[in-house]
């Protein structure tokens, strides 16, 4: 979102070029708050950008279509019919959209390792509708609970930021939810267990921060098993390497990403998880096709893979929004250097820590608690910022103040 926005605003607004988004659904959420969304901490439809609004008032234009394929020769791309939800009735049939540069950025998708039985039995946070599946479920499950008085299990493959602050959100939504009519629902009645494959959880991260999130987490309840290797999932049952089963009402895979399996087919180099191999100016071998955000794979002046987090993808937008207007204009640009601004994990409205780096001062910052949950919240805001603008951003932080005077702190429904 950020790069179209700033390619229409630069080239679309000012009739140099015809600027195109697709994309197959309607609406942009920010990735990093699926876990807000799965547990209502965030109604969906009110912190959602309309990508046909937002179109209009930036100069490209929107083609609502799931991508199948490439075809570089001709310089097209394949959608795939768009169908009716729930009918399957053609709306649309497959059709093509041609481009003279064109930059790939699709994400990416959890990564179940061909685990048995993780794709049929567990709950992913990659989309929004997957998202908006679990907080249902979520819902659903707390009501059971409260009536027949038992316990709500939730097991999460995956130590790293989403499994961590997806498991203290839960906890956050049950206090929640206490208030609002589950009288006899509360943090007791959760049990939330994080299981991590590695010797610690946040295995990105330094140890400091993983070693604080521990803290906080098991101050939660939240229990913590690490070491713990999963080689199959069953309705209701993770099964450990050991053959330990550990049972739950919700099975949460989070546990590593890989990005779309045809980009392998495009014929350009990709990696062992589908990434497409770019070069410091986020081009695949194929001069004419960029790659960005989770999908590419890019060295970065340390011969470090430059990990796929907001704030890369963040950056990379921000360079080719610059870099493809200079290219058109016949202009050399100069290649992407990313930039480690350091990282924070969300431990919902209890507490959030960190590292800041940059120009913060040198080397590292250690962060925890209310100026980490601060900072935390203030990426969104750029976020925003990047696609809004800061005037219209304050008013949408206005309009959330008055939200929450107004509508329930959690999406009941």
């Amino acid at each position: 979102m950020p790069l179209v926005t700033g390619l229409g605003k630069r080239l679309g607004k000012r009739g140099k070029a015809e600027v195109v988004l697709v994309d197959s659904a309607l609406t942009h959420i920010w990735k990093p708050r699926y876990h807000e969304v799965a547990t209502g901490a965030i109604d969906a439809n009110l912190d959602s950008i309309d990508y046909r609004a937002h179109a209009r008032d930036n100069h490209y234009s929107f083609h609502q279509g799931r991508m199948i394929g490439v075809d570089r020769d001709r310089k097209v791309i394949r959608l795939d019919a768009l169908r009716e939800n729930g009918s399957g009735e053609i709306i649309l049939p497959e059709r093509e959209i041609s481009y003279d540069y064109l930059v790939l950025a699709l994400g990416s998708q959890g990564n179940d390792f061909n685990t048995p039985g993780v794709r049929e039995n567990c709950v992913f946070l990659d989309r929004r509708e997957q998202a908006e599946r679990f907080q249902q479920r979520f819902l659903n499950l707390a009501m059971a609970v409260d009536y027949f008085d038992r316990t709500l299990r939730i097991a999460i493959v995956g130590g790293g930021a989403t499994g961590v602050e997806l498991a203290a959100e839960l906890h956050h939504a049950v206090s929640l939810l206490h208030g609002y009519g589950h009288a006899k629902l509360d943090r007791t009645k959760l049990l939330v267990t994080v299981i991590e494959a590695g010797p610690r959880i946040l295995p990105a991260l330094n140890e400091r921060i993983a070693t604080s999130a521990a803290r906080h987490l098991a101050d939660m309840g939240v229990q913590i098993r690490t070491a713990t290797m999963i080689k199959a999932a069953r309705p209701g049952v993770f099964v450990t390497k050991t053959d330990e089963e550990l049972e739950a009402d919700i099975l949460v895979w989070a546990a590593g990403i890989k990005a779309p399996a045809w980009l392998g087919e495009l014929g350009l180099p990709v990696n062992r998880i589908n990434q497409l191999v770019v070069d410091d100016h986020l081009q695949t071998a194929d001069d004419a096709i960029y790659a960005m955000g989770d999908c590419s794979a890019l060295q970065d002046r340390e011969n470090q893979q430059v990990p796929p987090r907001a704030q890369a993808a963040l950056q990379e937008a921000k360079y080719l929004s610059k870099a493809l207007p200079a290219r058109l204009a016949g202009k050399a640009a100069k290649g992407f250097a990313y930039h480690d601004n350091g990282s924070l994990v969300s431990l919902s409205e209890y507490s959030s820590v960190g590292v800041l780096m940059g120009n913060l001062g040198r080397g590292k910052i250690f962060v925890e608690g209310w100026i980490a949950r601060m900072t935390y919240v203030s990426l969104y805001r750029l976020h925003q910022a990047a696609l809004y603008g800061w005037p219209r951003t304050v008013l949408l932080l206005l309009a959330g103040r008055f939200n929450r005077l107004l509508r329930p702190r959690l999406k009941l429904h």
